[in-house]
């Protein structure tokens, strides 16, 4: 068997760590999915293994148990909205836009990602045991409050926004403004019978919810 040139091994390696990635990340991918679609209990290693076109050993040679996939999975989707909130430079923006942007940007990622709004409803019945194994997840969140709470501080200091306003309370009302009447939408059509899950109805209901962030941001109580 002949050997690898030193050209030809570095090159194996990269493929190698190429190979590898793709495979992690299509099993994330699959979790996703299957855990969002099922929950923590009724979602099956050897359907994500399937769905990703690989094999359980390789699932648990990369995230080693069900538990800690499911963690990973966590992981990834607030990652995700993360990123999104953090693309915003305070420093750039008028305080109320910036904060009003935080509020877009919040909206616009629950509307668009029905497996975080899913994810979120299952932990929650779970009483958050998964969450609260991660670290990653508290210190991806961090910096969004510290940024609620600068444009907050300058948003008082040039008179437009009023005072007295904590940023976990505040990025707390924007995520419920936002979740609640998707995470819901089957009841509550059901119950008003009303097609909540409606374009036109989510449209008129987000405009209604960014008015009213403003007005609490501006007026005094």
């Amino acid at each position: 068997m002949s050997k690898l040139s030193p050209r030809q091994a570095p090159a194996q390696e990269t493929i190698a760590r190429r190979d590898a990635a793709l495979t992690r990340a299509k099993l994330l991918e699959a979790a996703i999915d299957e855990f969002s679609n099922e929950g923590y209990s009724g979602a099956r290693t050897e359907r994500i293994a399937r769905l990703a076109g690989t094999n359980i050993r390789m699932l648990y040679h990369y995230f080693g148990s069900k538990d800690d996939l499911y963690v990973a999975v966590l992981e990834a989707v607030m990652a995700d909205l993360r990123h999104e909130e953090l693309r915003l430079d305070p420093e750039a923006e008028e305080p109320l836009t910036g904060l009003l942007h935080i509020a877009d940007f919040v909206d616009h990622h629950f509307a668009t990602h029905p497996q975080l709004r899913k994810l979120l409803a299952f932990e929650n019945l779970n009483e958050a045991r998964h969450l609260a194994r991660s670290n990653r997840i508290p210190e991806m969140s961090s910096p969004v409050i510290a940024l609620i709470r600068r444009l907050l501080v300058r948003g008082v200091a040039a008179g437009v926004v009023r005072s007295g306003i904590d940023a976990l309370h505040l990025y707390v009302a924007m995520v419920s403004l936002s979740y609640y009447g998707r995470a819901h939408a089957f009841t509550l059509s059901r119950i008003f019978n009303k097609d909540l899950q409606a374009a036109a109805w989510q449209k008129a209901h987000q405009k209604m919810t960014r008015q009213m962030v403003a007005a609490f941001l501006t007026q005094a109580p």
